[in-house]
């Protein structure tokens, strides 16, 4: 098993244990800080430093390691190349860690950290963990830590599967192994990965090393008397060699539900797709006071955009639109006005395109930089909107895409946010086809969303925000 499932969310088990070595490798940076400091300070060493300032070393790496995952460093390191990723890592460590360690320290209570401490524990922390990650890349063959997947149907479906699979497999925690051919499919994959069906599928799959299964035939009921190998299958399954929907698999590994294999007893049966008060009312909490703390420290930059927004273009600083909200209730949207006055003429919705001319010079830079948005804080305290959820659309474009696109009100049945999951996987959606896409990640958010998952995506948006990806 190349995973692990924590709280609903799917982790691969190699960046797991990487982040846990980095994160150890923190703590001991901050220590080796603390003695620098220390013998900086006073010329002696104090081998008893981190059983004092046990909060100083542990905040340090939790910070630094969550700098990492907002800068997607994992990620590039597999996609970009070794550059891409000490890139990155300068990025979050110096620019990122450094500021959050500063205003963290100022508002704790007497200070966590020295000047001095900071700048040994960042460079120290730095080679630390670079080199962990050139030995890793080095010592660590990603290949034969993954799971050896067979796909059981040779057809259309089997095809879908593997072209949505294609440009992720790199960061994927299987490898595709072959297709078996059910009796009478039509053949549709690459031949060379077409592997007939087996007699005795057992054999098969301990002589292949096999670690999975995945059921994607076009068409499980079977003629001239050919039955579904059900049997052969729990044998397999008994032997540790389990199966899986194709649905399920394409969930787990893409981090997205697809629409075109997704059916309402699914639905309804699986794991997820339910929302405790208990859970409910937590989030809630932590919306309003995260959003009072963002309103208070970032207030100066509202106004700052207000004013420059009013001094470049007549009309009102504040832009508001009709959205659809929690189970398709229609609630009004704040930003500050980033296109002309006249940008919809007759108030007739048109969806925003890469480089939209009507976007001013003030309102190119606070997409880019996300000021835009800051008005909707005022949303997620009035209870309308949440800092996790599906982007909401306007009721114009629900209307249209709920009749194109199945299952696409589901959406609906989480509460609409600041940020979202399909934000953070797919580019700005300008389409009907965008929007399908852009579903399926909105699908796999409402049936699986936690605490966790909206950490998770709340500190990977950072990358978004300082890359400006997204933005039209």
């Amino acid at each position: 098993m190349s995973y692990i499932r924590i709280n609903k969310h799917f982790i691969h088990l190699p960046y797991l244990f990487l982040g846990i070595v980095e994160a150890i490798l923190l703590m001991l940076a901050a220590w080796i800080a603390l003695q620098i400091n220390t013998f900086i300070n006073t010329g002696a060493l104090s081998w008893h430093i981190a059983t004092e300032y046990p909060a100083s070393v542990l905040v340090f790496s939790l910070v630094l390691s969550c700098c990492t995952l907002s800068m997607g460093v994992y990620t590039s390191m597999v996609q970009e190349g070794f550059a891409s990723m000490v890139l990155r890592t300068l990025v979050s460590f110096f620019l990122l860690g450094s500021l959050s360690l500063f205003i963290l320290n100022l508002v704790w209570p007497g200070g966590l950290f020295q000047q001095s401490q900071v700048f040994w524990g960042v460079v120290i922390s730095t080679l630390m963990v670079l080199v962990a990650r050139w030995i890793f890349i080095k010592a660590v063959d990603l290949r034969n830590l993954k799971r050896r997947v067979v796909i059981y149907g040779a057809g259309s479906k089997a095809k879908n599967l593997l072209d949505d699979l294609k440009p992720e497999m790199a960061l994927l925690g299987v490898t595709i192994v072959g297709c078996i051919r059910s009796t009478n499919e039509t053949v549709e994959v690459d031949p060379a990965l077409v592997v007939e069906e087996p007699t005795d599928w057992l054999t098969f799959v301990r002589e292949r090393q096999i670690s999975e299964i995945v059921i994607s035939p076009d068409e499980r009921r079977r003629g001239s008397g050919e039955a579904f190998p059900l049997q052969q299958l729990l044998d397999c399954k008994l032997a540790g060699v389990p199966s899986s929907e194709a649905i399920s698999f394409y969930e787990r590994e893409l981090g997205k539900i697809d629409i075109q294999l997704l059916r309402p007893s699914w639905m309804l049966f699986s794991d997820g797709f339910r929302y405790p008060k208990s859970q409910q009312l937590a989030k809630r909490l932590f919306d309003i006071v995260l959003a009072s703390a963002f309103f208070a420290v970032l207030w100066p930059f509202m106004l700052l955009t207000a004013i420059a927004v009013r001094l470049e273009s007549p009309g009102s600083v504040l832009y508001h639109q009709q959205r659809v909200g929690l189970n398709g209730k229609l609630f009004r949207i704040y930003k500050f006005r980033s296109m002309r006055q006249d940008a919809e003429v007759g108030g007739k919705a048109i969806w925003a395109q890469k480089n939209d001319a009507r976007v001013t010079r003030v309102g190119a830079f606070i997409r880019n930089t996300r000021l835009d948005e800051l008005p909707q804080l005022y949303n997620v305290l009035s209870g309308s909107m949440s800092f996790v959820g599906p982007r909401p659309e306007r009721p114009e474009f629900v209307s249209d895409l709920s009749e194109q696109i199945p299952f696409y009100n589901i959406r609906h049945k989480v509460k609409p946010g600041l940020m979202g999951w399909a934000q953070l996987k797919y580019p700005y959606g300008a389409s009907v086809e965008d929007a399908k896409n852009k579903l399926q990640y909105d699908l796999y958010y409402t049936k699986n969303h936690s605490f966790l998952m909206d950490m998770l995506i709340m500190i990977q948006t950072v990358e978004i925000i300082l890359l400006g990806k997204g933005v039209h």
